[in-house]
C-alpha cells in the first residue's frame, strides 16, 4: 500500500512539473498532507530558493571567529544557530544572502564600520575557500544558477546598514568590487544616509543629500537598494530617486504588526511594487505577529518569578523540567501559517510578482515561528503555500523568480551607464 501511495505522488508530481501550457497542472489542494509534503520537498530540492538575509557572519564573529582563528565549521551539522550546509540541504536553501551586518553603535568612531564590513566579507569568502566543494560565493544570477547546478549553496553578499559607507561615496563603488549586492541603507539609528524605523530622532525627515548621492550611486554600479530598517519617509525618498527596482531584503507587514515601523504598510508596499521591487518576508516572531511580543514577555516573567520563589537557576534539572513544560503549554511562537498569511497579504494587494523570502535566521534569536525554526524546514513553509493553492510557478517566483529579476535589472541598469 505504501509503494502505492509514493507512485500515485511521483505520478502527481510529474504532472506538478509540467510546462504551465499543459492541461495536466496539478491542483495541489487535493492532495493529503503527507502527499503534499513529498511535493514541497521536491519543489524546495529542484527549485533554487533564495533567502534574503542570514545573519551567519555576524553569527561568527559572536562567537568569536576571527581571520586568525579557524573558520566556524558549518559544512556540518552545528549544535546551535539556524544555518549550516547539511540543514541547507536538507530543506532546499541555495542562495542565502550572508548579511554583513554593522551595529549602529560603531558610527561613533571612524573607520570602524568600514573595517568590520571589510572583516566580515573576509570571512564569508574564506567559508567558500575552506568548502569549495559545498560553497561558492556569487555575484550575480547566473552565479547562483551555475553553483546550484554544481550542488553548492551561494553565499551572495548584502551590506547591513549603509553606515560601513563612511563619509566617503567612492566606497559605493569599492563594496560593490568586494562582492557587496545589496545595502540596506540604515540600521537601529540614523545614519550619514538617512533616518531608521527604530530610531525615534530623525535627522532628515528621510534621506539626507548624501544618502541621495549613495542611491543614485548603487544604481550605477549595481547594488540593489535595500529599503528594510528605514523610516517610512527615508523608503519614500529611496524610491523617488532609484532608477531601479529595490528591495526590502527582510521586512514583513504591518497590518499584522500595527504601530511597528520596522515592518511595511500598504502604501509602501504599494509603492515598492510599482518600482518593481520585492518584499523579502521576515520570519522573526516581532515582524509577523503582534501578540507574539506580549506572549513570549509573559512567559519569561513567569518563568523569573517561579525561579525566584523557588530559590531555583535555570540550570537546575527541576527547574529545567518546569521550564520545558510551561514553555510547551503556553507556546508564544507563531507557527508557520502566519508566515505564509504574510505572503497572501501581499500577493492579494500586489501580485505574486513581488513577494520573496528573507528569514532573518541567525538574526532574530529564539523567536522563530513553529516549523521554521531552522534553514531545514523551508519545504513547511512550501507545504502550506501549497494546500492554500500557490501553483509551482508562483512558489518558483517567490523562492527566487522575483529576486533574480530585480537582481538583474538592476545589473542591467549598471551595465547602461558604462
Amino acid at each position: 500500500m505504501r509503494n502505492y501511495l509514493f507512485l500515485i505522488i511521483i505520478a502527481n508530481l510529474v504532472f506538478a512539473c509540467a510546462p504551465q501550457g499543459d492541461d495536466k497542472v496539478i491542483d495541489y489542494t487535493t492532495l493529503s498532507d503527507e502527499e503534499r509534503m513529498e511535493a514541497a520537498k521536491m519543489i524546495a530540492h529542484e527549485t533554487i530558493l533564495v533567502d534574503g538575509h542570514v545573519d551567519l557572519p555576524y553569527r561568527m564573529k559572536v562567537g568569536g571567529f576571527t581571520l586568525q582563528r579557524e573558520i566556524l565549521d558549518v559544512s556540518v551539522r552545528t549544535p546551535d544557530g539556524n544555518f549550516d550546509f547539511p540543514r541547507s540541504k536538507e530543506g532546499g536553501l541555495d542562495a542565502p544572502f550572508m548579511s554583513i551586518y554593522i551595529p549602529a553603535g560603531l558610527q561613533q568612531t571612524p573607520g570602524s564600520s568600514k573595517a568590520l564590513a571589510d572583516s566580515l566579507i573576509l570571512m564569508t569568502e574564506r567559508l567558500a575557500e575552506t568548502f569549495p566543494d559545498k560553497f561558492a560565493m556569487a555575484y550575480s544570477p547566473a552565479d547562483v544558477e551555475k553553483n546550484f547546478a554544481e550542488g553548492k549553496v551561494s553565499l551572495p553578499m548584502g551590506m547591513e546598514n549603509g553606515s560601513a559607507l563612511e563619509d566617503d561615496i567612492s566606497n559605493v563603488e569599492y563594496f560593490h568590487g568586494r562582492g557587496i549586492r545589496y545595502i540596506t541603507l540604515t540600521h537601529g539609528k540614523a545614519n550619514l544616509i538617512g533616518d531608521s524605523s527604530y530610531d525615534t530622532v530623525r535627522l532628515y525627515n528621510g534621506l539626507s543629500e548624501y544618502g541621495e548621492q549613495v542611491v543614485a550611486e548603487m544604481n550605477r554600479v549595481g547594488i540593489m537598494v535595500d529599503v528594510s530598517h528605514v523610516s517610512d519617509e527615508t523608503f519614500k525618498d529611496a524610491l523617488a530617486i532609484t532608477k531601479a527596482p529595490a528591495i526590502a531584503s527582510h521586512s514583513s507587514v504591518r497590518a499584522f504588526t500595527p504601530g511597528f515601523e520596522r515592518n511595511m504598510n500598504d502604501e509602501l508596499i504599494q509603492a515598492l511594487a510599482k518600482n518593481g521591487g520585492v518584499m523579502m518576508i521576515n520570519f522573526g516572531g516581532t515582524f509577523i505577529d503582534s501578540a507574539y511580543a506580549a506572549g513570549s514577555t509573559a512567559v519569561r516573567e513567569h518563568l523569573v518569578n517561579w525561579l525566584a520563589e523557588n530559590n531555583l537557576s535555570r540550570r537546575d534539572s527541576a527547574a529545567q523540567a518546569y521550564i520545558s513544560e510551561y514553555a510547551a503549554a503556553n507556546n508564544p511562537f507563531p507557527t508557520v501559517q502566519r508566515v505564509a498569511d504574510h505572503i497572501d497579504y501581499v500577493k492579494d494587494l500586489v501580485g505574486i510578482d513581488y513577494v520573496g523570502l528573507g528569514s532573518d535566521f541567525d538574526g532574530v534569536g529564539d523567536t522563530l515561528p513553529t516549523g521554521l525554526k531552522d534553514v531545514s524546514m523551508f519545504p513547511n513553509l512550501l507545504a502550506e503555500l501549497l494546500k492554500r493553492g500557490y501553483t509551482r510557478e508562483e512558489i518558483e517566483k517567490i523562492c527566487y523568480k522575483n529576486v533574480f529579476r530585480v537582481w538583474q535589472a538592476v545589473e542591467d541598469y549598471a551595465a547602461s551607464q558604462k
